[in-house]
């Protein structure tokens, strides 16, 4: 028997093969199409989801620049005092109990400007009522002036660099005194004394840029085109009595002072 086929016959049972889905050529190795893999593809990673972008930080306030804006804007003592009250430029704000603006007549031909309150003020809400402050009416009652008085040449205008008191009485830092400066001078302005009294070096460095209050104490200078009397504080005299004789004669410079100014 002939097993030679003619065209037709394999054009015929290639048509067969590809209709029963032969398709592919046969090589010349089997292949066995259940055999599993050596190692089983890996799955695609998913796209990783981008990461959201960071929150904008809030813009940082310029608290220096907001102190001097609205040290200006205010008109009178009692606006400047507001102004000061609602200042959040000072971190240690939020631990003192009370907002300590100044004592006296505002009137008065003194002024004086001590450092920042103390345990007593903050309780009180008044600069200098504490020892030191009672030693400070005493000074002052000795060349004959009074706090309380109505009469501006016998009276006394008294605060603060700082309105709050520091945690644990710590000397505030220059970059707190600096922010308080244009209250300050601002307060300084709107009372308007004819003589000023820095007790301490904060004042000191406040108003004339310097320290160094033994050395100073005693000599008058300028500040705001206004004669400047730097004192020790009366705390430092509470720890060293032998320099109250110091303090007399700085006291009475001041007297003499304001007889010979008009």
């Amino acid at each position: 028997m002939d097993s030679a086929q003619d065209w037709h016959s394999a054009k015929a049972l290639l048509e067969w093969y590809v209709e029963l889905g032969a398709v592919d050529a046969v090589g010349d190795a089997a292949v066995d199409r259940y055999a599993l893999e050596e190692s089983a593809p890996k799955a695609a990673k998913p796209a990783a989801a981008a990461a959201p972008p960071p929150p904008a930080e809030p813009p940082k306030l310029d608290h220096a620049a907001e102190a001097a804006r609205l040290a200006a804007g205010a008109q009178d003592l009692d606006a400047l005092a507001g102004a000061m009250c609602d200042f959040d430029g000072l971190e240690l704000k939020k631990g003192a109990r009370n907002f300590v603006f100044a004592d006296g007549n505002p009137a008065a031909r003194v002024m004086i400007l001590g450092e920042a309150p103390g345990a007593d003020e903050d309780r009180i809400g008044r600069p200098f009522v504490g020892r030191a402050g009672q030693l400070l009416d005493k000074m002052l009652a000795a060349i004959g002036l009074d706090r309380e008085s109505a009469d501006a040449d016998r009276a006394v205008y008294i605060t603060n660099v700082l309105p709050w008191r520091p945690p644990g009485n710590r000397t505030p830092t220059a970059e707190e005194v600096a922010m308080m400066v244009p209250f300050v001078t601002r307060h300084i302005a709107l009372a308007d004394p004819d003589v000023l009294i820095l007790m301490g070096n904060t004042p000191c460095g406040a108003l004339i840029g310097r320290s160094g209050i033994l050395r100073m104490r005693g000599n008058w200078t300028q500040a705001l085109d206004k004669p400047v009397m730097p004192m020790t504080h009366p705390a430092y005299l509470l720890r060293n009595p032998a320099a109250k004789r110091e303090a007399w004669a700085d006291l009475l410079e001041i007297q003499a002072k304001l007889r010979e100014t008009p």
